[in-house]
């Protein structure tokens, strides 16, 4: 079992998820995902290296092709052919925001043939509503803090992300709106190449496990300000 054969424990980390991550001042990043990283690699006595990405898409195809040793994920089956996945250390909302004056009222109401969805290319709500979706069409911006512009530049009817994401782009550009309650929940995880073996993912799920009930999952985000994400329960 050797999670950092170059000699470094080299993590994925997403900033397009500001939940778990976030451009640090030096050009690096910090967030949850960082503070765990950090955490994994105290305990296997190496050094740390953050391969910093800005989607999901990206940081999945850094840790599959391995490039990165570990990373940190929305669970998906459409990413488990390559990565292994621990059980969910965050539960994050999934929700719709559409303009004031858009006759969208409900969850219900956005699966229509003749509105255009916004998500991040490759993210785990596109993925999700790609399975989902009947009718509407998906339009991909290039990364999940891109959907907001993406959503207003296209003249779109909605754009779906992380619910706290999209609160904040609505605080910043009147006339914009969330639907109520949430159309998924997300389960991010932390996730290692399939090819390390069972032994190397079981260690990960484990370490997920006890940042967990140890509370250091839960710390870090009151350390880091996050709202509206809570700790996952217990694997």
């Amino acid at each position: 079992m050797n999670f950092a054969p170059s000699g470094k424990l080299r993590a994925a980390i997403n900033l397009g998820n500001p939940i778990l991550a976030h451009a640090a001042g030096d050009g690096g990043a910090g967030g949850v995902s960082v503070d765990l990283a950090r955490e994994f690699a105290r305990r296997l006595g190496v050094d740390l290296e953050l391969v910093v990405v800005d989607a999901a898409g990206k940081s999945v195809d850094a840790v599959a092709t391995e490039r990165a040793d570990i990373g940190f994920f929305a669970i998906d089956p459409a990413r488990g052919a390559d990565i292994a996945f621990t059980a969910p250390y965050v539960l994050i909302e999934g929700s719709y925001l559409v303009k004031d004056d858009s006759p969208i009222r409900a969850n219900e109401d956005v699966d229509r043939a003749v509105h255009r969805v916004v998500v991040g290319k490759g993210s785990a709500y596109d993925l999700f509503l790609t399975r989902e979706l009947r009718q509407a069409q998906i339009v991909r911006a290039p990364s999940s803090p891109a959907v907001v512009p993406t959503f207003l530049e296209l003249d779109a009817d909605v754009a779906a992300g992380v619910r706290q994401q999209l609160e904040a782009d609505a605080r910043d550009r009147p006339g914009l709106r969330l639907l109520d309650g949430r159309f998924m929940v997300i389960r991010q995880a932390m996730g290692v190449p399939k090819s390390r073996g069972e032994h190397a993912a079981a260690a990960l799920a484990a370490f997920v496990e006890e940042m967990k009930a140890g509370g250091f999952v839960a710390d870090a985000l009151r350390r880091h300000g996050i709202e509206g994400a809570s700790v996952a329960p217990a694997g």
